[in-house]
């Protein structure tokens, strides 16, 4: 069953060529790299993407600039909420933009503090809280599943979106060195592939213990 997603509390109006077009790649790439996913999980991630597709809705103009908040003050955020509906929207917010700019952007945190890990374990963590919610409510059980998944399944599914980001302009300028540190440090079976394309072999050993 496909759920609707109300991202963010956000009317999701998107161009269909947009959504359609995520959605052949995201599918893609999810089968090319055997990665199990079920039917409301990819449907959950096309969205968002066709939401972030603008580019104001990721990187929304605040006190911090034309990149948003931090993921550490996102979650502060959480922490602190005072209801469980905004300690939930908080902790949302974390995992969607950490998905996304981790799959797609992955090239750019070689000019940041912090790096593709950061946002992996971010990322992860609070879509792990999310799938723990208390409620019962049909819709919620759907949710909870959606998360959980996305949760268990954080680097694959960011593997995923990284070869949806190569095949358009924006992931094709990828330094070989960079994607090197990509694989020490996530252990990602797609950039040791990507790697392995241009003649490196990765050392296994050399692949941090937090993601062996």
């Amino acid at each position: 069953m496909q759920c609707e997603t109300d991202i963010h509390k956000q009317p999701l109006i998107v161009d269909m060529n947009v959504t359609e077009y995520f959605k052949e790649s995201l599918n893609s790439a999810l089968s090319r790299q055997k990665i199990k996913a079920e039917e409301d999980t990819v449907f959950y991630i096309v969205n968002l993407l066709a939401w972030f597709a603008k580019a104001e809705n990721l990187f929304p103009q605040s006190e911090f600039g034309m990149g948003g908040q931090p993921l550490a003050l996102t979650y502060a955020e959480a922490v602190e909420a005072k209801t469980q509906d905004g300690r939930e929207a908080a902790l949302r917010r974390l995992g969607d933009v950490a998905l996304v700019v981790a799959g797609l952007f992955a090239a750019s945190f070689s000019r940041k503090l912090v790096d593709i890990d950061y946002y992996i374990a971010m990322g992860g963590s609070a879509y792990g809280l999310l799938s723990e919610q208390s409620s019962s409510s049909v819709r919620s059980r759907t949710f909870r599943a959606i998360f959980g998944e996305l949760s268990s399944k954080f680097q694959s599914f960011v593997d995923a979106l990284s070869e949806v980001g190569d095949n358009t302009p924006l992931g094709s300028q990828t330094d070989v060195l960079r994607l090197y540190e990509i694989w020490m440090r996530t252990g990602s079976t797609y950039a040791a592939e990507r790697l392995r394309r241009h003649g490196i072999e990765p050392a296994r050993a050399a692949v941090s213990g937090r993601y062996s």
